[in-house]
């Protein structure tokens, strides 16, 4: 069986930091592109980062300069840098990621997410 689990989620003050991780488990055979999406109380889902298997990055215009994100593909974990976290912030972080199963095609998998709070 093939999981996503993420780490790293807590509470947080205004300008401070945190680190999360998604770590792909299970037999796989190979990883695609990961990405970092958000859903905030009242809001819609949105992705806040991208990044390819080759490492190419994008990021959503409200986290940029402030977000940083990266993959160890022989962790087979990505890792979510966020710095001068703002009360706006506050949002159940969810890793996505295309994944190839051993004996199966490439599928879209979400991880249960990680809740974040920036708050004084």
């Amino acid at each position: 069986q093939v999981q996503l689990v993420e780490s790293g989620g807590g509470l947080v003050q205004p300008g401070g930091s945190l680190r999360l991780s998604c770590t792909a488990s299970g037999i796989i055979s190979s990883i695609g592109a990961m990405a970092w999406y958000r859903q905030a109380p009242g809001k819609q889902r949105e992705l806040v980062a991208r990044i390819s298997r080759g490492g190419s990055t994008s990021y959503a215009d409200s986290v940029k300069g402030r977000f940083t994100l990266s993959r160890d593909n022989a962790k087979n974990t990505v890792y979510l840098q966020m710095n001068s976290l703002k009360p706006e912030d506050t949002a159940v972080y969810y890793c996505n990621a295309a994944m190839r199963a051993v004996g199966s095609g490439y599928e879209d998998y979400w991880g249960r997410g990680t809740q974040v709070t920036v708050s004084s």
